[in-house]
């Protein structure tokens, strides 16, 4: 009797994918990142002197802002310039696409921490942890969005099919960006403007204030270059992954095709098989 001969997974044969070499340069951006957030901690916290106004609730001026404008604008700028560039045809490329949803989730970690500190900030300016003011509702609208956005991607799909739509959703998410800047001036909102530079490009703060400011927003734009960094280099991973993924399942269908099938044909085993005897004398009938 003959037996199917047994064929290997095709998740043994299938060689381990590589994991991405982080560059230096990422390091030691991540490095920088962190001094910069140690010296905000510091002068915010002991160095600077307490608001005329708010008194210490004001050392969260160190925080709130430079982790908005990161959400707002240099998540915006990195998700929508690279979707553009990969919905161009002369620049289309899967790095444009990895770089933007790389964009894209970072800000969702940066919207979330905006709306935090905002309510820590609020609770106690406001009375209220939460109203439905234009900028709030605007940027947790912009948090909701983003998060689609991820659950888009997550959608099966080829890479460039993926890469395409994932595209015009980060183009139609960029749309209520300059909504979430010009609520404060569109409508009779309940949050502020500009307080500390104002619309002139005046500030209002002590030297010490004003250095620990302008400070904390570097500090926080190299946290996200950092993060931005180590997303894309998970995002390449993810998508050698899903491939090889892909490739092992369809193996695994076609070896269990051909298995059903050779099994489904009858067995033959080169024997004669013997002919039954005649007694009964003279020819057999």
């Amino acid at each position: 009797m003959s037996s199917v001969a047994p064929t290997r997974p095709a998740a043994e044969s299938a060689a381990p994918v590589p994991s991405p070499s982080r560059p230096r340069w990422l390091h030691v951006v991540g490095l920088l990142g962190v001094v910069a957030m140690g010296f905000t901690v510091w002068l915010g916290l002991w160095v600077t002197p307490p608001d005329v106004f708010q008194g210490n609730l004001a050392r969260l001026l160190y925080i709130h802002p430079a982790i908005a404008t990161v959400a707002l604008y240099w998540v915006g700028i990195v998700a929508a310039g690279g979707s553009l560039l990969y919905l161009w045809p002369r620049t289309r490329s899967l790095f444009w696409d990895r770089l933007a949803a790389s964009a894209v989730e970072v800000g969702v970690i940066f919207s979330a921490l905006t709306l935090v500190t905002g309510s820590l900030w609020g609770r106690p300016v406001w009375g209220v942890w939460w109203t439905w003011d234009a900028r709030l509702t605007s940027t947790a609208l912009l948090l909701l969005l983003e998060i689609g956005y991820l659950a888009l991607r997550r959608v099966p799909a080829d890479l460039p099919v993926r890469a395409r739509r994932c595209a015009v959703a980060a183009l139609l998410i960029a749309v209520d960006i300059p909504i979430v800047h010009f609520s404060v001036y569109w409508w009779n909102t309940l949050h502020q403007a500009g307080t500390f530079l104002d619309p002139g490009f005046k500030i209002h703060a002590s030297p010490s204030m004003s250095w620990t400011f302008l400070l904390s927003f570097v500090a926080f734009s190299l946290v996200f270059v950092w993060l931005l960094g180590v997303r894309y280099q998970v995002e390449v991973l993810q998508d050698a992954v899903g491939q090889e993924e892909l490739e092992i399942s369809l193996a695994e269908r076609w070896s269990e095709g051909r298995a059903g099938e050779a099994l489904a044909q009858p067995e033959w085993s080169g024997e004669v098989r013997p002919q039954p005897e005649w007694s009964g004398g003279g020819a057999a009938p």
